[in-house]
Protein backbone atom coordinates (compact mmCIF):
# COMPACT_ATOMS: atom_id res chain seq x y z
CA UNK A 1 0.00 0.00 0.00
CA UNK A 2 1.37 3.39 -0.83
CA UNK A 3 2.45 5.75 1.77
CA UNK A 4 0.10 8.04 1.47
CA UNK A 5 -2.70 5.90 1.36
CA UNK A 6 -1.48 4.20 4.46
CA UNK A 7 -0.60 7.89 6.32
CA UNK A 8 -4.30 8.63 5.55
CA UNK A 9 -6.49 5.81 6.66
CA UNK A 10 -4.15 5.51 9.45
CA UNK A 11 -5.52 9.31 10.50
CA UNK A 12 -9.51 8.47 9.18
CA UNK A 13 -9.14 5.34 11.62
CA UNK A 14 -8.21 7.23 14.20
CA UNK A 15 -10.72 10.64 13.82
CA UNK A 16 -13.08 7.67 14.00
CA UNK A 17 -12.14 6.40 17.34
CA UNK A 18 -11.84 9.23 18.89
CA UNK A 19 -15.20 10.23 17.77
CA UNK A 20 -16.52 6.62 18.79
CA UNK A 21 -14.92 7.11 22.22
CA UNK A 22 -16.22 10.27 22.90
CA UNK A 23 -19.93 8.92 22.09
CA UNK A 24 -19.65 5.91 24.35
CA UNK A 25 -18.35 8.38 27.06
CA UNK A 26 -21.42 10.75 26.19
CA UNK A 27 -23.90 7.88 26.80
CA UNK A 28 -22.04 6.33 29.40
CA UNK A 29 -20.87 3.12 28.27
CA UNK A 30 -17.52 2.54 30.25
CA UNK A 31 -16.74 -1.26 28.28
CA UNK A 32 -17.25 0.00 24.55
CA UNK A 33 -14.97 2.91 25.34
CA UNK A 34 -12.31 0.92 26.86
CA UNK A 35 -12.27 -1.46 23.73
CA UNK A 36 -12.37 1.67 21.19
CA UNK A 37 -8.95 2.89 23.46
CA UNK A 38 -6.97 -0.20 22.78
CA UNK A 39 -7.79 -1.71 19.73
CA UNK A 40 -7.58 1.60 17.25
CA UNK A 41 -4.12 2.51 18.11
CA UNK A 42 -3.51 -1.21 17.50
CA UNK A 43 -5.01 -1.63 14.02
CA UNK A 44 -2.99 1.51 13.27
CA UNK A 45 0.12 -0.19 14.44
CA UNK A 46 -0.55 -3.45 13.01
CA UNK A 47 -1.59 -1.91 9.65
CA UNK A 48 2.31 -0.57 9.45
CA UNK A 49 3.85 -3.38 11.00
CA UNK A 50 2.78 -5.88 8.86
CA UNK A 51 3.68 -6.51 5.50
CA UNK A 52 1.18 -7.05 2.24
CA UNK A 53 0.34 -10.21 0.83
CA UNK A 54 1.65 -10.52 -2.76
CA UNK A 55 0.40 -13.23 -4.16
CA UNK A 56 2.81 -15.08 -6.97
CA UNK A 57 1.28 -16.47 -10.23
CA UNK A 58 1.02 -20.30 -10.24
CA UNK A 59 3.51 -21.50 -12.89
Amino acid sequence: MPFHIKTALSIIVLLVAGAAYLYEDAIGMHGPKLAILLLAPFMVVAMWIFPEVNRRKAD
